[in-house]
């Protein structure tokens, strides 16, 4: 089974990806990492795409799609695996089609973990991290005992620059600029399914899952 999950930043998607994975018995397929891991070892798809991510340039399509199909050759994705970051636009999406197609294989269900874009402000400018140890917080959902200070170390904490309000907002803006259309090409295939991403992080867990039960029955 191939599901692609889809969430802002700040939606909780990667943490549902991991839990959708171990519960399906499925790889976790993170396109961040796989760019991670081919800079690491210095293969050509990876100096490739570091000489983009080295300008703060998104990674071309054809460089990600590439990468994303050499993926699925490995002998653990022939059977399905959770894609997480990927497709990011509806050429991606087509691309994705296109390659699975090639192995006789398609995307089963394309999950979208919904938040409201007042609740992915609180999320993500709420987030600091010690200067000294990197340890994160978060002012509504993990504060530190003393404001300003780490629990761990006493180092002072600090805010990235990309997790400000105007820095998120034109991060949530370009996202969902991109996504919109993706939405609606798996919606048109009836792939397409919404979840309520408000909730807790088991009681949308829960609920992707089950969306998700029946279909992996069906398709053994």
């Amino acid at each position: 089974m191939f599901v692609v999950l889809l969430g802002a930043p700040g939606a909780g998607k990667g943490t549902q990806a991991d839990i959708i994975a171990r519960r399906m018995s499925l790889p976790h397929i993170a396109s961040g990492d796989l760019f991670r891991q081919a800079v690491n070892k210095g293969t050509e798809l990876g100096r490739l795409a570091k000489s983009y991510m080295d300008k703060g340039m998104l990674v071309p399509d054809a460089v990600t799609v590439q990468m994303i199909s050499e993926c699925l050759n490995e002998p653990d994705c022939q059977n399905g695996c959770v894609f997480d970051g990927f497709p990011r636009n509806v050429d991606q999406g087509k691309a994705l089609d296109v390659a699975l197609e090639k192995r006789k294989k398609a995307v089963d269900k394309a999950i979208y973990i919904e938040v409201p874009e007042a609740e992915l402000l609180k999320r993500l400018t709420g987030r600091w991290i010690c200067s000294n140890c990197q340890a994160p917080y978060h002012e509504v959902t993990s504060p530190p005992e003393v404001a300003g200070r780490c629990d761990k170390c006493g180092g002072e904490l600090y805010q990235r620059s990309d997790d400000t309000v105007e820095t998120i907002r034109e991060r949530l803006k370009v996202y969902f600029a991109q996504t919109i259309p993706l939405l609606e090409y798996y919606e048109k295939t009836g792939k397409l399914f919404r979840g309520d991403g408000s909730q807790d992080i088991n009681g949308v867990a829960e609920q992707v899952t089950d969306s998700l039960e029946g279909l992996q029955r069906a398709v053994k």
